[in-house]
């Protein structure tokens, strides 16, 4: 028993229990060919059907639900959200398996838009069980094990279609067999004590007695008085004992989440206060539109430019391609030193203008393997981006404030897809064909390649004027005044 105990209180444990469970939530076999699935004899549906009236409904269902669970998930402390996420993916296969209807199917993608809504716990639960000198290590344990298993399930469908070994519908019976293992890992997983904004009292508590056995620790290993350390000490023994107070006073009611949504409005003001930071979130929230966009709708393009009925589909290897290169182009930019504060709007309106390249090119070519590549080119490039994004966003922010600002970004790049559903592709607004729609996207990314092009052009101007004007009075043997040494 206490082994298990031992094994239970590493840090180990939890994370090895969420990458579990991230990896078996993610092997999705019949992803890469649900467009086949859904418009050859199994269900039967039309491609205007699918393009125009089902898969609008994960648009606004994500949406809807984005803000009510990024609060429910900080409030519930994460881990009944990561179970409730196990079964709404469940029903969502579930659901794909048995119904065949619009409406039906409809239904399943409100379902799938709670699935994906409630990511945010996934990425959050290891933070509120870890130490801080954990987080880097645990992030990319499982952020890695959700790519291989999205490349497991990408290979694994690719060789059981190619090769006919199992049907659409028995492939999705056995994606409901890892559904169930992956809810099963989800229940294993230790209840947090805290959160982020509304359990993060408890977390004070803690830190200020940590606080008084490192200054303790302190004492023993340096010259500092007795009497220093027990004034500092009671200082600190008093400053628990108020947060302690302050705790029992207060209840979890309207009033304690009032107090934590007036902070987050705080926190919000003063993180997008910072001009950089603001260009930099208003690419990733336009980029990631146009991304998931392109992501969600790319299997109609490819159908209409050669049908999977007359040949092997290669959708599956595809994607896993396209996943394991973006994987390594991001891993990549660890080791690339770059002054991104200088170069890096350049950067995104450079390669948002290859993207845009890329996306025509898909658009307008009757070949599938050239249609193929551009979107490998596509989906590479947008992971080098969207990386660079996170990591100078991340640099200056606090976890909380970083959290905070993940969500505002990606409820951003919703909002815009949602507006672009609404106008472009649901059959109630224009409802355009692929080719058009497309057409709409890769003139989308087109716009943001202008706009960040110029925006970095002029960065990159005035950095070098500013260091030619500090250099200027050296230059001419004279100081510099205190405004151009603080500038």
């Amino acid at each position: 028993m206490e082994a298990v105990r031992r094994c239970r209180a590493d840090w180990r444990y939890p994370t090895t229990l969420l990458c579990v469970y991230g990896f078996f939530s993610t092997v999705k076999p019949l992803e890469p060919f649900m467009i086949p699935y859904l418009t050859g004899p199994d269900k039967n549906l039309t491609a205007e059907e699918v393009n125009n009236q089902i898969f609008p409904v994960w648009t606004y269902s994500y949406l809807s639900v984005l803000v009510p669970v990024f609060l429910l998930t900080d409030w519930l402390r994460y881990k009944p959200v990561v179970v409730f996420q196990s079964l709404a993916l469940f029903i969502t296969t579930a659901m794909i398996l048995w119904t065949q209807s619009v409406q039906e199917m409809q239904a399943m993608q409100f379902f799938y838009g709670m699935v994906t809504a409630s990511d945010v716990a996934y990425f959050s639960y290891i933070y509120s069980v870890l130490d801080l000198k954990r987080y880097r290590k645990a992030t990319s344990y499982c952020r890695s094990v959700q790519l291989l298993g999205f490349t497991v399930g990408s290979v694994l469908g690719q060789l059981l279609v190619s090769f006919n070994l199992m049907s659409y519908n028995n492939i999705l019976v056995f994606t409901l067999v890892l559904t169930a293992v992956a809810f099963l890992f989800a229940c294993l997983l230790p209840m947090p004590e805290q959160s982020m904004f509304f359990h993060r009292r408890q977390k004070a508590v803690t830190e200020g007695t940590e606080t008084i056995v490192v200054a303790k620790e302190h004492v023993h290993g340096s010259k500092v008085s007795l009497d220093e350390f027990r004034v500092e000490k009671r200082r600190e023994t008093e400053d628990v004992k108020e947060l302690e107070d302050e705790e029992r006073a207060e209840s979890v009611g309207a009033e304690s989440c009032g107090n934590v949504l007036l902070q987050l409005w705080r926190d919000f003001r003063l993180c997008y206060s910072t001009r950089q930071l603001l260009y930099w979130s208003v690419w990733w929230a336009m980029a990631t539109c146009g991304y998931n966009q392109t992501v969600n709708y790319v299997q109609v393009l490819w159908e209409h430019v050669q049908p999977s009925q007359n040949f092997t589909i290669y959708n599956g290897g595809v994607e896993a391609v396209s996943s394991l290169l973006s994987a390594a182009t991001a891993y990549g930019i660890g080791f690339t030193e770059v002054r991104w504060e200088q170069w890096g709007e350049l950067a995104l309106g450079g390669f948002s203008g290859l993207g845009a390249a890329a996306l025509f090119l898909m658009t307008f070519t009757g070949n599938i393997w050239v249609c193929y590549v551009c979107y490998i080119i596509f989906k590479c490039l947008y992971m080098l981006l969207i990386t660079i994004a996170m990591y100078q966003i991340a640099a200056d922010l606090s976890m909380e404030r970083y959290a905070l600002v993940f969500g505002a970004n990606n409820f951003g790049a919703l909002a815009l897809q949602t507006i672009i559903t609404s106008v472009v592709v649901d059959s109630r607004g224009l409802g355009l064909s692929i080719i058009p729609q497309f057409t709409v996207y890769a003139s989308y990314f087109s716009f943001i390649a202008v706009v960040f092009s110029l925006r970095g052009l002029y960065t990159i101007w005035r950095t070098q004027r500013s260091s030619k004007d500090l250099t200027t009075p050296s230059d001419r043997n004279e100081p510099p005044d205190d405004d151009e040494h603080r500038f």
